[in-house]
């Protein structure tokens, strides 16, 4: 490690936070597409030739129309943690993407109420896995300064994406013709397209590339993220020591069950789900999927309702901005607590306003809806996309934030279905609903979420009671006098992360067999990254077999045995 640092220079563009925030901003056309697809179907079915061309379908149709997307989304969600942890996050959004497009087709070309929910269902299998993943991909490329910036900046491309679709169905809507429903679901195609292809340019995680064992390619991605390219930089060595010891001394568990995970890390899997599931019925969608049916309720007829949800689109996205200073300087907890008081009122005034019925019923329902939206923005509507995979370690976040999106996907199919039914049924009373879930969901986080701004991924375990394996060398509340051996660490003594004796170990530890493994014998880390040499002849190898499209889909492109990958940086 003597080497001068200019022998090495990245081979990218863009290193440093041009890099960082360039990644951040594309990824979050993952979430973009997950928002343009939930606004897209409110301005369409209240479109007099989308429902004449599909016979005009009953509130129980929509309904199924509209949440079957929910269900494709659900199925896949759940495969993401094998996926995501099997072919890496960087792919995972290129499959995202790919199945997205192939929805968006047959939705565009539907010629039956049965063909567009279809193309709903695949659409939804494509937003399912974009859903999971790119929060994951947020996460670990993300520093802990600006790691909950960066997940605000992602939700405010989710919103933007709502409004983009409110108001290109209101644009539309002026065309008289089918293609004033066909173009709208035409542009998905356009995008799923765009992230498609623009997957091939994205790193994948250093977290990912470590827990694999890609080491020179997790420190080459590392400099590239964090120290502008220069590997021997100290910020390069210490993140690559940190990440790759928490890999290490994790694989002492053994285990990456969903059992083990639940048994273990019972708690965080809750709040990870409990945070998505409060995030539906807390009454977001009610607003996003059935807007100009609301703002018909309440008196708006026809387009003027589409353009009432454009407007609330425009606040809606504003609203998403303050957050990105906000959930670091004061905090995630601070601002759920808050936000579920600031939703739960408007809604609750919202059911009173139309139990009235007077003539200013129809513009107050705008301001209290505006008012909800913007509370959601500021609030429910990023931090539950931030808190899974922020307090989930490594060895089963993939999979923990499977079942977290799961739950999200699963209580907004349930909110997607019965909301034309309720309407049409009980009314006003239905918004009392929601506004009580915003008050348990109060309840809930003040009782059980913990405050995790500023903290290291690999340091999460100190906001937690639930002995995380993860002990980090690294940290400066650690020294070498303080780090504990493998008699202690089996030992249950107090503080000290619980680890399985040796010979429980089996092969799942993938060759680290005790924690000797890992520390030096004055308590120092073992883990190094790799020499200059390794990286050169790394690079010398990578340009000499090239890559393609088919094997980056393949994944053909992995050596194995060797621990690295000839050109998995793309």
């Amino acid at each position: 490690m003597n080497a001068p640092t200019n022998v090495y220079a990245s081979d990218r563009f863009l290193v440093g936070k041009a890099l960082l925030y360039f990644t951040s901003i594309f990824v979050s056309l993952g979430v973009f597409i997950f928002g343009f697809d939930q606004g897209l179907m409110s301005g369409l079915i209240t479109n007099h030739y989308f429902q004449a061309y599909f016979h005009n379908p009953s509130a129980a149709e929509i309904g199924t129309m509209v949440a079957i997307l929910e269900i494709g989304a659900l199925l896949s969600s759940l495969l993401v943690g094998w996926i995501g942890d099997h072919i890496g996050r960087k792919r995972t959004i290129r499959y995202g993407a790919f199945i997205f497009i192939i929805g968006g087709a047959f939705q565009t070309g539907s010629r039956n109420i049965i063909e567009l929910s279809a193309g709903r269902f695949i659409s939804g299998l494509g937003i399912g896995l974009l859903s999971a993943i790119v929060p994951v991909y947020q996460s670990e490329i993300s520093p802990p300064d600006n790691r909950g910036q960066l997940a605000c900046m992602e939700f405010t491309g989710n919103i933007i994406g709502y409004s983009s679709s409110i108001w290109l169905d209101y644009i539309c809507s002026y065309m008289e013709s089918h293609k004033s429903w066909r173009v709208p679901l035409g542009v998905q195609v356009v995008m799923g397209s765009i992230l498609f292809l623009g997957s091939f340019a994205l790193v994948e995680t250093p977290r990912w590339l470590l827990d694999n064992d890609h080491d020179t390619e997790g420190i080459m991605v590392i400099a590239d993220l964090y120290s502008s390219g220069d590997i021997h930089h100290p910020k390069a060595q210490t993140e690559f020591t940190a990440i790759k010891e928490s890999v290490l001394i994790s694989r002492l568990e053994g285990e990456r069950s969903y059992a083990f995970m639940f048994k273990r890390y019972k708690k965080r899997v809750v709040i990870a789900m409990a945070s998505q599931m409060f995030a539906q019925l807390n009454g977001i969608n009610i607003i996003s999927y059935y807007a100009p049916l609301v703002f018909e309720q309440a008196g708006w007829v026809g387009r003027d309702a589409i353009l009432m949800t454009g407007l609330n689109s425009i606040i809606y996205v504003l609203s998403t901005l303050p957050p990105w200073y906000l959930v670091d300087a004061w905090g995630r907890r601070k601002l759920l607590l808050y936000g579920a008081i600031a939703m739960g009122i408007p809604l609750l005034s919202i059911a009173y306003v139309l139990y009235l019925n007077i003539p200013l019923t129809p513009l107050l329902v705008v301001i209290l809806v505006v008012i909800y939206n913007a509370a959601f923005g500021c609030s429910w509507g990023p931090l539950p996309w931030l808190y899974p995979p922020e307090i989930l370690p490594l060895s089963i976040r993939s999979k923990g934030t499977s079942l977290s999106t799961a739950s999200n996907w699963i209580f907004n199919w349930l909110v997607g279905e019965m909301t034309p039914i309720l309407q049409e049924s009980i009314r006003w009373k239905m918004y009392l609903i929601p506004a009580a879930s915003c008050f348990l969901s109060l309840g809930v986080v003040y009782v059980m979420f913990p405050e995790t701004k500023g903290l290291q991924l690999e340091d999460m375990d100190s906001a937690f009671d639930d002995s995380s394996s993860i002990f980090s060398f690294h940290s400066s509340h650690h020294s070498a006098r303080d780090t504990p051996n493998d008699a202690t660490l089996t030992s249950g003594r107090p503080g000290a992360p619980r680890m399985e004796s040796n010979s429980q170990l089996g092969e799942n530890s993938r060759g680290i067999t005790s924690l000797r493994d890992v520390v030096t014998p004055d308590g120092g880390p073992q883990v190094q990254p790799p020499t200059l040499d390794e990286i050169l002849a790394y690079k010398a190898k990578q340009k000499q077999g090239g890559t393609s499209i088919r094997s980056f889909l393949s994944g053909s492109h992995r050596q194995k045995g060797t621990g690295e990958s000839e050109s998995l940086l793309g």
